[in-house]
């Protein structure tokens, strides 16, 4: 079976040819180095954020006002805010 007109040219179909197989091996080079980044990336751990809480005592006052200010953003009716 014969393509019509310019596509029968043999040039043409080497040319997307050549243009489909550098495309699949682009893709995959990319994505090769692409998810090796990721995995990299995964083994190391993210930088610690140091929370003021893990050193300091709250005193009595501070923890009441902590609770004052979670219980009105807990659920009251379904789907409201207190």
């Amino acid at each position: 079976m014969s393509l019509p007109g310019q596509f029968s040219d043999p040039r043409v179909i080497t040319l997307f040819g050549l243009l489909a197989v550098s495309t699949v091996a682009w893709l995959t080079v990319s994505l090769r180095a692409r998810a090796a980044a990721r995995r990299e990336q995964a083994g190391t751990p993210l930088e610690r954020v140091w929370h003021p809480q893990e050193s300091v005592e709250l005193t009595p006052a501070e923890e009441h006002a902590f609770g004052q200010v979670v219980s009105r953003l807990t659920l009251g009716q379904p789907g409201r805010l207190r």
